[in-house]
């Protein structure tokens, strides 16, 4: 009798649990919908700390989610791995994603991020550091939206020429801009944020680090935005910049780009565990990583770099130039 009823509970078990359905959660970013209120074919749930929720068997889903966009799918198109992407709305902070590039743009994109980045000095917010991380991470996707190659290490280097160069075009404008306004800026008055001293520390760094200089200054959020318009403006030498310029480029592009590919991998191989599920948290800490000298730098050393503070002068010059034509266009308009 006992092992009868064992039976009967152990198929009644089965049955039900064959009646549920398991499916995981993810915005387009592939963050897990983390403790998520949501919708389901017209009942309410709440994800897991992994974007996890049990529902009910049926032929089609219909999520909604507050901050996402509304989707059906058919229960027989979820891949095997359960999950369900469903797109969230943007927000103003996706900028600082490397993710939102990746997706709405691909490679050209980045391609054009990495040459703001290093070529305009309105870049220096951009995520140029983390961005080339992640495009390790996805290198063969993103090779394959340009060239279908199967190998792994031809989309590697691919993607690091293609984007190696970008960089150094990006320093190349950036050299040029700053060749361009040098001779006027000797003529500017000090003001708070510019000190003609600056121009003259600089100057003789340049002479002497300015290899070092250029090629750091890859490896530094908003350094390696003003340093080549530095080096135009105190006037480096054209042969020694382009050097260090193709040599720090390689040098920042392949380093991040080779980490992320075979951290990826490795972390694969070994531990079964998927970077791309905490993207998020590894983007925190490049950031931080790579900010926090920059940080230090500019708030707490005695000693000010000549760079950062003439890159401040530059953007306050355009910045008052902008502001200039505005009221001068309101006035025309006025008259």
């Amino acid at each position: 009798m006992k092992r009868t009823l064992t039976i009967i509970l152990f198929i009644l078990s089965v049955s039900a649990s064959a009646q549920q359905l398991n499916v995981i959660l993810e915005n387009q970013y592939e963050e897990a919908l983390s403790g998520k209120d949501v919708k389901i074919n017209g009942v309410a749930y709440k994800t897991d700390a992994n974007g996890n929720v049990s529902i009910p068997a049926a032929d089609s889903l219909s999520i909604i989610a507050d901050g996402h966009d509304a989707k059906v799918v058919a229960v027989k198109d979820i891949p095997a791995t359960k999950k369900v992407t469903i797109d969230r709305d943007f927000v103003w902070k996706d900028i600082l994603n490397p993710m939102f590039y990746i997706i709405n743009g691909g490679l050209f994109l980045i391609l054009f991020i990495i040459f703001a980045e290093t070529g305009l000095f309105v870049g220096f917010f951009l995520p140029g550091d983390s961005l080339l991380f992640v495009a390790g991470i996805y290198s063969n996707e993103l090779a394959r939206t340009v060239f279908p190659l199967q190998n792994e290490y031809l989309s590697l280097a691919l993607i690091i020429l293609m984007i190696s160069f970008a960089g150094i075009i990006g320093n190349t404008v950036g050299y040029w801009f700053g060749r361009k306004v040098g001779p006027t800026m000797y003529t500017w008055k000090d003001r708070m944020l510019f000190k003609k001293k600056y121009l003259h520390q600089a100057h003789d760094f340049y002479e002497k680090h300015g290899g070092i200089a250029i090629v750091g200054a890859r490896f530094l959020p908003m350094v390696r935005t003003f340093a080549p318009i530095i080096a135009g403006i105190v006037g480096m030498d054209k042969k020694k910049f382009a050097y260090y310029n193709i040599l720090g480029s390689f040098l920042w592009v392949g380093s991040l780009i080779l980490a992320g590919h075979f951290l990826q991998k490795w972390m694969m191989n070994w531990f079964d565990f998927d970077l791309k599920s905490k993207l998020e948290y590894i983007i925190i800490v490049i950031v931080l990583v790579t900010t926090a000298p920059v940080l230090y730098k500019m708030f707490f050393s005695k000693k000010k770099s000549p760079t950062l503070e003439i890159g401040k002068g530059v953007v306050e010059e355009e910045v008052d130039k902008v502001e200039d034509a505005v009221e001068e266009r309101f006035r025309r308009k006025d008259d």
